[in-house]
């Protein structure tokens, strides 16, 4: 359950891309075997669209009229696309927590990236600030999900961390 908190770090940031990162797996067959994955989340089709769907959020971002990432839409959005992506990176047996650990993630990690782009913005400006965090988030993304297709016998990120770090 590991991917799934780190994946709710990446959705407080950016809350599409987590779902269009695991989607996009399932669709290559990428996940682990008996993953929490809806079917339809690995349908070319439903790929392709949440993909557009974090593009857009990624460009909408940097737009002075972008709402702030803690209005209650933009936590409910993040809530449940972490939710369904930490319930996908999840044996099937423990997709319901891991789906709660996502979700949750995302909505606390969400105030910690907020304050930490309010603060800098003044400094840096708010495309440069965003493109920064948007390189985090794809880069932070694509590790969780390189760190599971490499593990071997549903051993996860966790696994992944040790063999770096010891």
């Amino acid at each position: 359950m590991l991917a799934s908190f780190l994946m709710g770090l990446v959705g407080g940031q950016r809350g599409m891309t987590p779902l269009a990162a695991v989607s996009v797996a399932a669709a290559r067959g990428g996940l682990l075997p008996g993953n929490g994955a809806p079917r339809l989340l690995g349908h070319p089709a439903v790929a392709t669209a949440t993909l557009a769907l974090a593009a857009a959020e990624l460009a909408g971002d940097k737009l002075k009229s972008a709402p702030d990432r803690i209005v209650p839409i933009g936590l409910a959005t993040r809530f449940i696309t972490c939710a369904i992506a930490g319930a996908s990176l999840a044996p099937f047996r423990q997709r319901w927590p891991a789906a709660l650990l996502g979700g949750s993630t995302a909505v606390v990690a969400s105030y910690f990236g907020w304050r930490a782009r309010v603060a800098t913005m003044p400094r840096y400006g708010q495309t440069p600030t965003g493109l920064v965090e948007d390189a985090l988030v794809i880069l932070g993304a694509v590790a969780i999900l390189r760190g599971l297709s490499r593990s071997s016998g549903g051993a996860g990120v966790g696994d992944m961390i040790r063999r770096r770090f010891t």
